[in-house]
């Protein structure tokens, strides 16, 4: 990135993640299918090698999502005492559901924190071992 290039918003950046649009135009897509980070943008030609988001958006999710469905449960129990088959016919569907509509955007939006921060992975300096 340039010193001349400005800097998109905190907000409009983790929003055009969350959308899975490129980091730096807002404009092009991240995404070449559901998960999978295209080799660059289509609009400005940004290189997306840099992108690595590992396992963080897969943490993020389970604790959110499992956060929620874990409180909406125990409501639920509390409040109407539903039969078991019924909590499994509920939850497990709108806990997949949940999970993998978050994990993209989450991805996304790592990403894009990833482009703004310019987070690498980390070198070590050998060069004073010699």
């Amino acid at each position: 990135m340039d010193n001349q290039e400005k800097q998109p918003s905190h907000s409009k950046l983790i929003m055009d993640g969350l959308n899975g649009r490129c980091p730096r135009c807002g404009e092009g897509k991240l995404f070449d299918g559901f998960l999978a980070i295209k080799p660059q943008c289509d609009h400005c030609d940004l290189d997306y090698g840099f992108a690595d988001s590992g396992d963080g958006p897969a943490v993020f999710v389970m604790f959110a999502v499992g956060f929620l469905m874990i409180a909406l449960v125990l409501w639920s129990e509390v409040s109407w005492s539903p039969p078991l088959w019924l909590h499994v016919v509920v939850w497990a569907p709108l806990t997949v559901v949940l999970s993998l509509a978050a994990l993209r955007a989450f991805k996304g939006a790592l990403i894009a924190l990833q482009y703004r921060h310019r987070a690498a992975e980390g070198v070590i300096d050998r060069s004073g071992d010699e």
